[in-house]
């Protein structure tokens, strides 16, 4: 990891715990989330509600979008990321409804096969489900939207896109073949992304919230204990605070006196 990607992401992880930063920041915020009905995505479309966010989430089924949308108040999209023809009409709902963008939460996923499979033993076609629904899902997503994020990064000082990502990005683990390597090729997207989009002040992280009690985890890990699992709502808080960390302390002024800092540092 070089030295700029770590320094920004420093400064995400510091939003951890600057706490909710106060209605008042967060009012007008947009985000887009997918995945948005079930686990960690369905626990940051709450938690962004109570921070006072406006919030638009995508997920492929249109009674839990409308269910979820009635409980949360949030703009529910219905569409699939994983398929190349949704995205454009996902990108101009999103912006349509928000107004703009100032931050995307690329959250919807795929295990692949299930039960879990060997690579041996898994279909191409499996396999190509799962790249396509978290590395070209993302990808597409986050390309059709660089517009509204580039907007929001010149009027307000930031934009910030998340990858959720896993450790099996990391290590290997024999049956995770098809969800680890498309999760590692989205943390090393991330980084790629960040490298280019970075001057535009748009700044993608790839983020691991660790193993949670999810359906998709219920139905990774049919044995697992939920008492030893992580609750989605703590991990949506943790993300929620690095949104925080990448919005609020890169006001414009703050951003440009924090990177002559940074620039001095890296003289010395």
């Amino acid at each position: 990891m070089n030295r700029q990607y770590q320094s920004q992401l420093a400064v995400l992880k510091d939003g951890v715990s600057a706490g909710t930063h106060g209605l008042s920041q967060w009012s007008g915020r947009r985000v887009a989330i997918t995945g948005g009905t079930s686990g960690l995505g369905l626990a940051l479309v709450k938690e962004l509600r109570s921070r006072g966010a406006e919030v638009a989430f995508i997920a492929r089924h249109r009674d839990r979008v409308e269910r979820v949308s009635a409980e949360t108040r949030a703009h529910g999209i219905v569409g699939d990321v994983s398929k190349k023809d949704d995205i454009h009409p996902i990108a101009l709902q999103i912006v349509g409804r928000l107004g703009g963008l100032d931050a995307l939460v690329n959250n919807a996923s795929s295990l692949g096969p299930v039960p879990l499979a060997l690579l041996a033993d898994t279909e191409c076609e499996d396999f190509e489900l799962a790249l396509a629904t978290n590395v070209l899902g993302p990808f597409r997503l986050s390309r059709a939207l660089l517009g509204a994020l580039a907007a929001s990064a010149r009027e307000r000082g930031s934009a910030v896109v998340v990858n959720v990502t896993s450790d099996a990005a990391i290590n290997a683990y024999a049956g995770w073949g098809a969800y680890g390597t498309r999760k590692a090729a989205l943390a090393h997207l991330s980084r790629i992304w960040n490298e280019e989009m970075t001057a535009q002040g748009i700044h993608f992280v790839a983020v691991d919230p660790g193993d949670m009690d999810t359906p998709l985890h219920a139905v990774a890990v049919p044995d697992a204990d939920p008492a030893t699992l992580k609750r989605p709502e703590v991990s949506a808080g943790e993300i929620a605070g690095m949104i925080a960390g990448a919005l609020f302390e890169r006001e414009p002024c703050a951003s440009s006196a924090r990177e002559s800092e940074a620039e001095a540092a890296v003289a010395r």
